[in-house]
């Protein structure tokens, strides 16, 4: 006897509750799969409910309603049987003690595939819940590279859960009902599974603000008489219009949704009445001929809106959807949301990826919406490469929100891109090596920068080089979440590999001034000096080197053994340095650092490290020395004295210089050096060497002489 029939003859019997939801299921497969299969069908529930006995969901019903639930959705979306025998045992695995391989054994591998892809990961160990969540998020989404349908039943088990959220303590309906409006609806609109989508959205809404969602259903409610004589009223002229140019087709009043009203309402800062009063309609016809026929017809009757069309039949929208969108305008001025589309566009519009179900043909990349879905999967295998399962859920997020642009290549291909998109993501989005090797960029036949934003129906061409490299600049402007990964997994690979060699070089060009070498060193006195700085390998010491984490002429004299001789009264600067210990430290008279800037440290002959700004001028000519640089940080509770200085623009008129010095005095500074840079018949330009003790002290002086009479403007000189 195997396993399953095993359980089953231990099973007590088949509750009535059981039986109706059973016969449902049934009734609904029957209408489009085989009998043989509704046995397995029948199997894996008598298999579940066996299983899951004894257990209940929070409601106190038997736990094994849920997953009959969840394959009831899917049935009515006529998913293949292995779909809906995995939905009835998706929660076999992680809520019982039932392990992937029995499920592989009695119901076949393709099953068992879509049941451990949708199970969470209760055996791995989390430091936190979010990062449980992600990497939960993570499986699933990479499982659903391999097979589709693993995010079907994970949409449809959502679904069922938001449905009887009611059970639940307030707190773990707001996260699940956040999680659910930020990930789960988005996916399911990027599917183009409109019906889950927008079920989703609207229990999320529920759950998530229950008040706001409360009050829009009763102010809808409120409006809805009105709002259906309307509806009805411009269907039967719509409809009417039609049959007198011999048109046949299905006039549909659309319902607004609530979250699509709540978000409108927030987006564009409108009121309820304002939003409400925006009517619906969707028109089915037979062909796209008669779609661009019938727009004719429907502008005849209302005016059309200026740049309200949208054709979506010729340019689809990135999940799949076709339609013509029209914004007329009603009568007394109601704005009218007119769609038009074929049957076919109205199945693909509500169903997406599910519409024409291909797991069983030989092309799988016919079909529109999951030819889309899976373009959008195939590069999620390059977004999972990025650090932690966080990160990439917060990749996948941003990629999931298909608000989008389309540009054209030179050979008038189409691109979809998210809206804010940058030349560097279209660079991206035609191939990795593409944006990875891109140096210029050209939209619309004219050069522009790469972080130049695109628009709807620009031309973009992207110029190459060979042995160019992505600039670590771009992941500041980059939108789409292909492009961040790819620019962050180059940049993490440069570091590992060049930075080593890089620092390896410095380091041995430092020992030849010395005269010395790696070799002269020897391994003996290299291992003692990594464990003098405690590391491990000789490699993190050529990549702290090459990343200028540490001076290469500073560990050159300290692997040869030169002696400290800096001046001790020097060296005991409120500096934090960076491997510089020992060594004499000055400030730039260029720019006067003051503790609170950003600065840096340059190696200077017989100086030691001086101090600059991250601003000054001077540093130009120190970039063409990257061996030199050095990375400083101010210590914090420094108490001592810095010189700074300023430029004053005044009235020039007697006693003014006296006015400032008091006021600078005041302020608790001392002046150092004063001159008069230019005078003018009206002006005066002084400037001020003062005594400070940080920015901060800096900013009260220069805001108390801003504030004097006479003094037009103060600035800090560099």
């Amino acid at each position: 006897m195997d396993y399953a029939a095993a359980l089953l003859a231990k099973l007590p019997g088949t509750s009535p509750r059981r039986s109706k939801d059973l016969r449902r299921l049934i009734e609904t497969l029957e209408s489009y799969i085989q009998d043989d299969q509704i046995e397995q069908v029948t199997k894996a529930y008598e298999f579940g409910a066996l299983a899951h006995a004894g257990q209940t969901r929070m409601s106190g019903e038997p736990y094994i309603s849920h997953p009959v639930a969840v394959a009831q959705s899917l049935a009515e979306m006529r998913l293949d049987p292995q779909t809906i025998v995995a939905a009835i045992l998706h929660d076999v695995v992680e809520d019982t003690d039932i392990p992937v391989s029995i499920l592989k054994e009695e119901f076949g591998e393709e099953v068992a595939a879509l049941v451990d892809g949708v199970s969470k990961l209760d055996q791995m160990h989390f430091t936190n819940r979010a990062e449980a969540q992600a990497e939960s998020f993570r499986k699933m989404m990479l499982a659903m590279i391999e097979d589709i349908r693993v995010i079907l039943v994970k949409l449809a088990d959502r679904l069922h859960n938001m449905s009887t959220l009611d059970a639940m303590p307030r707190e773990k309906q707001a996260r699940i009902a956040r999680e659910t409006l930020e990930i789960y609806a988005p996916i399911a609109n990027r599917l183009g599974i409109n019906h889950l989508k927008v079920a989703l959205e609207d229990l999320g809404f529920r759950y998530l603000y229950p008040f706001r969602y409360a009050v829009l259903k009763r102010a809808l409610k409120r409006s809805k008489g009105s709002q259906r004589q309307i509806v009805k009223k411009i269907s039967e002229r719509i409809q009417t219009a039609m049959e007198e140019e011999n048109f046949f087709g299905e006039v549909h009043g659309r319902e607004k949704h609530l979250y699509s009203i709540y978000k409108k309402m927030a987006e564009k800062k409108r009121l309820l009445s304002d939003v409400v009063d925006v009517y619906g309609f969707r028109i089915v016809v037979d062909d796209v001929n008669t779609c661009y026929r019938l727009l004719g017809i429907v502008h005849g009757l209302y005016k059309p809106m200026p740049g309200r069309f949208k054709d979506y039949i010729a340019i689809p929208r990135i999940n799949g959807y076709q339609s013509l969108h029209t914004t007329l305008f009603g009568p007394k001025g109601l704005p009218l949301e007119v769609q038009i589309r074929t049957k076919d566009m109205d199945t693909v519009a509500e169903a997406g990826v599910a519409a024409h179900w291909q797991y069983k043909a030989i092309d799988k990349t016919t079909a529109g919406p999951q030819r889309r879905a899976r373009d959008w999967l195939s590069h999620l295998d390059e977004i999972q490469q990025t650090g932690t399962s966080e990160e990439f859920l917060e990749s996948v997020k941003v990629d999931l929100f298909p608000d989008k642009i389309y540009v054209f290549t030179p050979k008038g291909d189409i691109l979809p891109l998210p809206k804010g998109a940058t030349v560097v993501d279209f660079a991206y989005a035609v191939h990795t090596d593409v944006g990875n090797r891109c140096v210029s960029a050209k939209v619309d036949r004219t050069l522009v920068p790469l972080r130049t934003t695109l628009e709807n129906s620009q031309t973009v061409e992207i110029v190459t080089a060979r042995g160019a490299k992505p600039n670590p600049n771009w992941v500041t402007f980059v939108t789409t979440a292909k492009a961040r990964t790819a620019i962050q997994k180059y940049m993490r690979n440069m570091r590992s590999s060049e930075s080593v060699d890089l620092g390896k070089r410095l380091l041995d060009r430092s020992l030849k001034d010395l005269g010395s070498s790696l070799r002269k060193v020897g391994k003996v006195r290299l291992r003692e000096a990594l464990d003098e700085l405690d590391l491990v390998e000789p490699t993190n010491l050529y990549s702290q080197l090459g990343l200028g984490e540490r001076l290469a002429p500073l560990t050159a004299r300290l692997l040869i053994g030169i002696p400290d001789d800096a001046d001790d009264e020097t060296t005991t600067a409120n500096l934090v340095i960076a491997g510089t210990e020992g060594m004499v430290v000055s400030y730039g008279k260029c720019c006067y650092p003051i503790p609170g800037d950003d600065v840096m440290g340059y190696l200077s002959s017989g100086r030691g490290v001086v101090v600059h700004r991250n601003t000054c001028g001077n540093m130009i000519n120190f970039r063409k020395q990257p061996e030199k640089w050095l990375a400083v940080s101010w210590e914090e509770g420094i108490d001592r004295d810095f010189s700074s200085e300023i430029q004053v623009e005044t009235v020039n008129k007697t006693g003014v210089l006296a006015e400032v010095a008091a006021v600078i005095a005041a302020s608790e500074s001392n002046i150092e050096e004063v001159s008069v840079i230019n005078r003018h018949q009206d002006v005066s330009s002084m400037t001020f060497l003062l005594q400070v003790k940080n920015r901060v002290h800096l900013a009260r002086i220069m805001r108390n002489v801003k504030n004097m009479k006479n003094a037009h403007r103060v600035s800090r000189d560099n």
